[in-house]
């Protein structure tokens, strides 16, 4: 579940630099536009992997290590 959800953290992290670079939305060009339900599905999944992540900051260095 980690490496999926730093997967989806990382995607969503280089579509914003994408946008903020060349005004490039690359998950609603691939998904058919930011009001498409497939994108809207990928932004959601990008943003609960995201609060996934934050549990990583409060575990136990020595946990994370043994998993």
């Amino acid at each position: 579940m980690d490496t999926a959800a730093l997967l989806l953290t990382i995607i969503g992290a280089l579509n914003w630099g994408l946008v903020a670079l060349f005004q490039f939305d690359l998950v609603a060009w691939i998904g058919g536009g930011q009001g498409a339900l497939l994108s809207r599905i990928v932004y959601g999944l990008v943003a609960l992997a995201g609060i996934w992540c934050i549990t990583l900051l409060f575990r136990d260095r020595r946990e994370a290590l043994t998993e």
